[in-house]
């Protein structure tokens, strides 16, 4: 019997609005090498994603090497230059007090992504917190199957992903559960819901999530795999 609930949160554009620290990364990297800077606007599009990915995408130059210099940045001063959305702290308040077991997978250095939410004074909130490490090393790597599993059996927990980005989706395509997305980021509606076998509820902001809405997700989630 599934009874217990574990909500995993990504960070950027699902919790907080972290576009300025990480632009600002993103120039010191490429002025670091003296390279031709990139638009705001398509550098923006790209948060959420690997960094080796993103970098890969618009240089010839090793990408570790820019990578070095983007998380310098970002974890001297970038890091600093964040604000929560409107409502976060009661959406996980409420959450809290209802006794769901609430986590954060993303795609930052695990340490940043610790260091963050201190900084933001929402680290009590969360029962696990995974980030880029020496062993996992993107969002959907196989090992965080066993991340989940081994703490919170699928026989005993369900699981719902939140998140911005269709890398959220797909981990919960992975993780085989349901998938809210909020439209805070740079993804559409239709984007974020088409092409997957999971079920989707798309939400406009973190605000609107609410334990109504998880309960409503988990049983409609549960419909939808009987039919299939």
């Amino acid at each position: 019997m599934n009874d217990q609930i574990v909500i995993s949160f990504d960070l950027d554009f699902t919790l907080i609005d972290n576009t300025e620290g990480i632009l600002n990364s993103f120039k010191y990297a490429f002025q670091s090498y003296k390279l031709k800077p990139i638009d705001d606007a398509i550098l923006e599009k790209t948060i959420g994603e690997p960094l080796q990915e993103v970098f890969c995408r618009f240089t010839n130059i090793e990408p570790n090497l820019l990578i070095a210099a983007f998380r310098d940045y970002y974890r001297k001063k970038g890091i600093y230059q964040v604000k929560l959305y409107d409502g976060v702290i009661h959406v996980l308040s409420t959450l809290k007090e209802n006794d769901f077991i609430l986590g954060i997978v993303t795609s930052k250095k695990r340490e940043l992504a610790v260091k963050l939410t201190k900084y933001l004074k929402i680290f009590p909130f969360f029962d696990f917190i995974q980030g880029e490490s020496e062993t996992i090393k993107y969002k959907t790597d196989p090992l965080l199957k066993e991340f989940f599993h081994t703490p919170f059996p699928p026989q005993n927990y369900n699981y719902i992903i939140v998140g911005d980005h269709v890398t959220d989706r797909n981990l919960a395509e992975m993780l085989n559960c349901p998938f809210i997305g909020v439209l805070t980021g740079h993804q559409s509606n239709s984007t974020l819901k088409n092409g997957t076998l999971s079920y989707v509820e798309i939400l406009s902001h973190i605000s609107d999530l609410g334990v109504k809405i998880i309960k409503n997700v988990i049983k409609s989630s549960k419909r939808k795999k009987v039919k299939n």
